[in-house]
């Protein structure tokens, strides 16, 4: 690197550091004259960085907000706070943040040296968090690797443990990943199954990216397609039920995770949603508070009946 890139990133650095600098002061800090840093300063401009200069009381040299953000030079202990951040955000419960934060990570981990990548991972392995979002933790390598394979077009192997517990190994090409707020998935293709899957990450191990790239197909609806797999395929009971109000006010209901719901005119929709038990689907079923028909499977539909005559019985006692 010449002196001169050199101390043009110094000057960056500054000026991204504090929000005014004299020309006297960036002068002496990078060792120059005032006429230097104007020449830096000009070369920054070329790049796109929107400097700003302002003279009397207060002015100075100051960096502006661009139509695009631009790259970001960071020290080594910004960096890693800046990456441990981003690993709680990741996990966290605040809408849209998760995926995004994950993305971040990133960018910050393929470029962020060794030393700082292991001074992150203590930092993550020795801090507890209360009241966590997610039920099931993921390992943040597992969301690093995923993410870069999803954005690079990447094979990647794994082991997954299904429902039924057992451990297969998986060829999967990665196209999203989703969070619920409580679990994590990834949206792939299995190159064995030559099907679309939605995997859970924590049930994923030896997560690992082979290097050959692939040609993205034509995905289904990320966040539709999961939504859909984890409301009604695990379970061997699917139920279809009409409820009479409108779909916002049914969703209120019930967690978007658990249950896909199509309106079906103006004062209608239906759900459909899976469970292991006919009859405890029951009461969750009435939760909307309002009047609902179940339309399939007839398992669900003589449970439903049996719900009601005990509490029809229990109201007379």
């Amino acid at each position: 690197m010449s002196e001169t890139t050199g101390r043009v990133l110094q000057l960056l650095g500054l000026l991204q550091s504090r929000r005014v600098w004299s020309g006297e002061e960036l002068a002496g800090r990078l060792g120059v004259t005032t006429r230097s840093v104007r020449r830096d300063v000009d070369r920054l401009r070329e790049l796109g960085y929107p400097v700003h200069a302002s003279t009397g009381h207060g002015g100075g040299y100051q960096l502006g907000a661009g139509a695009a953000l631009p790259p970001l030079l960071l020290d080594p202990e910004e960096a890693v706070a800046m990456a441990v951040c981003l690993r709680v955000a990741a996990g966290g419960s605040v809408a849209g943040v998760g995926e995004s934060a994950l993305r971040a990570l990133s960018k910050l981990d393929q470029v962020m040296p060794a030393r700082l990548r292991s001074q992150v991972a203590a930092v993550h392995d020795a801090t507890v968090t209360l009241g966590a979002a997610t039920d099931t933790p993921v390992e943040p390598d597992v969301l690093m690797t995923l993410a870069r394979a999803s954005r690079d077009h990447e094979h990647v192997t794994a082991d997954y443990v299904d429902i039924r517990g057992n451990v297969t190994q998986r060829r999967l090409e990665p196209y999203h990943l989703v969070t619920t707020g409580r679990r994590w998935y990834l949206m792939c293709f299995d190159r064995d199954r030559v099907d679309w899957r939605s995997l859970r990450l924590d049930r994923m191990s030896q997560v690992r990216a082979v290097g050959s790239t692939f040609t993205p197909r034509d995905a289904p609806d990320a966040a539709s397609y999961v939504r859909r797999s984890i409301s009604s395929s695990p379970y061997p009971y699917i139920a279809r039920v009409r409820y009479f109000a409108p779909h916002d006010v049914v969703a209120q209901a019930f967690s978007a995770a658990s249950v896909h719901i199509e309106p079906e005119g103006p004062d209608a929709c239906i759900l459909t949603a899976g469970a292991d038990d006919p009859e405890r689907m029951v009461p969750w079923l009435a939760m909307p508070g309002c009047d609902f028909e179940v339309l399939e499977p007839p398992e669900v539909i003589e449970a439903a009946q049996r719900v009601a005559g005990r509490i029809a019985r229990a109201c007379r006692t």
